[in-house]
């Protein structure tokens, strides 16, 4: 694994402005068009026949893109992104160093790094819903594990600070029909985490009744290893236990010390359609608000689908 400094300028504390930076996640619609991405992959047979050569090519377009799309967002003032978790195709099968542009890939990381320091730009990842640290199988948890140090040293790659504050998203997910003993697993494998990955980590609550709500994270996670909480306010409706809104995100907000908080919005895609046939955890396109976040000091990720469009035309309804 690549071994950096990590920079400090992006302050890892709760800042004094009540008011939140509103960011998306990944894909931006507008530079889309001008075929700016940050997620060009390629199927297993492509990695086994191109190799090396073609992974690194992809990864350093898509880090381009990275980088263009944090200027656009710095010139609509965004100062919130998660990147993508695609960014490096088939990362898991070798180390950044492997590649043959390394260097160039390393250098561009770094100068992405400079840039979100210098312009106050929270930069986090959420990996995908496949990494299962709670899980029973020995060799999903292994996968996981791996999964989750090549996000550690993409982040240390890219100089953020070893907090929460940029961070490292997960779910438990699944219940494995013994929540017990599945949080004592995930804690578990948690230990295993380079400081990397352990100093970032956060963990969200998820969108199925069975599955994991805010208190139930805050008991068997934080309290037990002290890794922050992730308020989800749509999946909440799903998972509320008996708590109203400012009661969970109070919950949550209070695991992060003194780092400011990350909290997640999005509206049902049934309700802005009209249309009971949509599954109620679909993402609408846009989001009405208004996004309450009951005097905490919090950012939030607008998790719409018409990404940094979503989050102007919010901006724009409700600006003071």
């Amino acid at each position: 694994m690549v071994s950096q400094s990590t920079q400090s300028a992006n302050p890892p504390t709760t800042s004094e402005s009540r008011s939140p930076r509103f960011g998306y996640a990944a894909l931006n619609r507008t530079l889309r068009e001008d075929d700016v991405r940050t997620n060009r992959g390629m199927q297993q047979a492509t990695f086994e026949e191109r190799g090396l050569s073609y992974a690194g090519e992809l990864a350093e377009q898509n880090i381009r893109g990275v980088r263009r799309i944090i200027e656009w967002n710095l010139d609509h003032d965004i100062r919130f992104y998660r990147i993508t978790s695609d960014l490096i195709p088939w990362y898991s099968q070798y180390e950044l160093d492997e590649l043959p542009n390394s260097e160039t890939v390393l250098d561009l990381l770094a100068e992405i790094g400079d840039l979100a320091a210098a312009n106050d730009v929270r930069l986090t990842f959420h990996p995908s819903h496949f990494v299962k640290l709670g899980s029973p199988t020995e060799s999903v948890v292994d996968n996981a594990v791996r999964d989750l140090e090549c996000h550690g040293t993409l982040m240390d790659a890219l100089g953020l600070s070893r907090s929460p504050y940029n961070s490292i998203n997960v779910h438990i997910g699944a219940h494995y029909d013994d929540k017990e003993a599945t949080a004592e697993r995930f804690c578990a494998a948690v230990d295993r985490l380079s400081p990397a990955v352990r100093s970032r980590l956060t963990v969200e609550n998820d969108d199925t009744e069975s599955l994991w709500s805010v208190p139930e994270l805050v008991a068997s996670v934080h309290d037990e290893i002290g890794v922050p909480v992730v308020y989800d306010d749509l999946h909440h409706q799903f998972t509320d236990r008996g708590y109203t809104r400012a009661e969970a995100m109070t919950m949550a907000v209070e695991t992060w010390d003194d780092i400011r908080p990350i909290i997640h919005y999005s509206e049902p895609r049934r309700l802005h359609e009209a249309d009971p046939a949509v599954s109620p955890q679909n993402h609408s396109d846009y989001v009405a608000g208004p996004i309450s976040t009951y005097g905490h000091a919090v950012d939030v990720m607008i998790e719409a689908k018409m990404k940094e469009q979503a989050v102007l035309q919010y901006r724009a309804r409700h600006a003071d």
